[in-house]
Order: structure tokens, then sequence, then C-alpha cells
């Protein structure tokens, strides 16, 4: 994310995932550097894992906008899916909960290891945590590299803030931003729904951001 301390730009109301759109921080920077080290990693599965909004996905879209492969939702995992895998080198299960089929997701680990294919799974939570019914996948969950993604820093909430303002198309000056960083919890979730309240108050207020609103809504 370049010129933080500048204005927001106006940008068309829509999200950016682009690899110049993901601000490095000490929050993410061990998931981002193996993305980026691709393919230099010490095992062929990576489970990244990170509250929701933590960057999971931008940093999904970015690898494969570099390299060929698929990413698969955890909700349209099934045997047809399963058969669309074995045509990729990269296999992403995005929103990983465990609510697939575990024999069909065992069978996913497999196909991984058997083929010399890499799998990314983007969890809230380790998969080496989650309580597995089938011994097999809790035993193959263990074997991964893992990559946690934590509570922002003042730099990444800074660039979390100017991003989706942006996205907006809202124009916030950086002393308000650096207020919002003071008050705010230090959360993802909370970001992002601080930031949609504000959107929303703005438009039913017809009025710019200013200190009076952001006050109101934290």
């Amino acid at each position: 994310m370049k010129h933080l301390n500048q204005l927001l730009l106006n940008f068309k109301h829509k999200q950016n995932f682009n690899y110049n759109d993901f601000y490095v921080s000490k929050s993410n920077f061990f998931a981002f550097q193996l993305i980026d080290n691709w393919p230099k990693w010490e095992k062929n599965i990576l489970n990244i894992y990170g509250e929701k909004f933590s960057g999971k996905t931008h940093l999904s879209n970015i690898f494969l906008s570099k390299n060929k492969g698929i990413k698969v939702d955890e909700s349209n995992v099934n045997n047809e899916i399963f058969k669309k895998l074995k045509l990729y080198e990269n296999i992403i299960i995005d929103n990983y909960s465990n609510t697939a089929d575990e024999n069909l997701m065992y069978s996913i680990f497999n196909l991984a290891d058997q083929d010399n294919k890499y799998l990314i799974i983007n969890s809230r939570k380790p998969i080496n945590e989650i309580n597995f019914k089938l011994d097999d996948l809790s035993s193959r969950s263990k074997n991964c590299l893992f990559a946690k993604i934590d509570q922002p820093d003042d730099d990444l909430m800074f660039a979390i803030l100017l991003k989706n303002f942006s996205d907006r198309q809202i124009q916030v000056d950086k002393k308000l931003i650096d207020f919002i960083i003071k008050r705010i919890d230090r959360s993802y979730g909370k970001i992002a729904d601080f930031i949609y309240k504000v959107d929303e108050l703005s438009l039913k207020k017809k009025k710019a951001i200013d200190l009076k609103i952001i006050k109101e809504i934290l």
C-alpha cells in the first residue's frame, strides 16, 4: 500500500485483491513470504489461519495471479470438484471450517502428497486443532506448514482502513485515521464493521466523514 500519508483516492466501490494492494506488516509477514516464495516450501501443504477479514483470501488471489491453480470454497467441495482438482498443480480450499466430508478432504490431502501438488487451506483456526472424526485426517492435518495472521498492528490497521475507505470512495484525513486506530478494537472483524457503519451513516446524513461521525460510530 503506497502513499499512506496522503488523502484517500477516489477509486470505484470495489475490493482490490492485487499484489500491490496487500500491505505487509509483522502481523502477516510469514504468510506473505510463503506465498511470495512458492514453491520453496518445506512441505507441500500450507494452512494459513487467522481471523475473518485478515487477508487470507487476498493472499490466495495474489498466489493465483502469479501461479496457475484453482480456488474452491469449502462449501463447494464435493466429488465432482475433486475430479476437477486433479487437473491443477496448485489447489486452494478457502473458508475451511470442517463442514466438508472428511473422507473427501483426506483424499485431497492424499492427492497433494501423491501427485506432488501444492495445497493451501485457509481457515480461522489452525487445522491441527480441529477435532476431526477421521483419525487419518487428524494425523495428516498435523503434517503441514502453518502460517498465522496475527491481530493487526498499527501500520496494518492504517493500511486496512485506508484501503477500505478508498474502495468506498470515502475521503478521510490521515489525522482521523490515526484517531480511529487509537480507539478501535484491534480486530479485523471490528475494523470491517466500523467501516461499514461509517459508510452507512455518512450516506444517511449525506455528508463527508468528520470527527463527529467517527466518534458517533466508535
